[in-house]
């Protein structure tokens, strides 16, 4: 089985997508993740779901500006880019 390298769009779910992207590094996988369409909510499943990227080594990135002081910041072109050099792409 040879690595494939998956991206995660955490679009309506943040949590889900992180519990998800965690899940996908077990088989060996390289995995990103990019959060999309809001600011990811402050509440004690998402921050479950958070130590488990750090546990994954899953650093995400975001296209929301408000969240650029915390995560590496995509323009959509660069979000394009991840897209296309993607084995696989996860829509949440």
């Amino acid at each position: 089985m040879s690595t494939k390298s998956i991206l995660v769009l955490a679009r309506r779910d943040h949590g889900e997508a992180m519990r998800v992207a965690a899940g996908l590094t077990i088989t060996g996988n390289q995995v990103r993740l990019i959060f999309m369409t809001g600011v990811i909510a402050d509440n004690p499943d998402n921050a479950r779901q958070a130590e488990l990227l750090d546990l994954s080594d899953i650093v995400p990135q975001t296209t929301v500006r408000a969240m650029a002081d915390d995560l590496e910041f995509l323009e959509l072109s660069a979000l394009g880019a991840a897209i296309a050099r993607s084995d696989r792409v996860v829509n949440l």
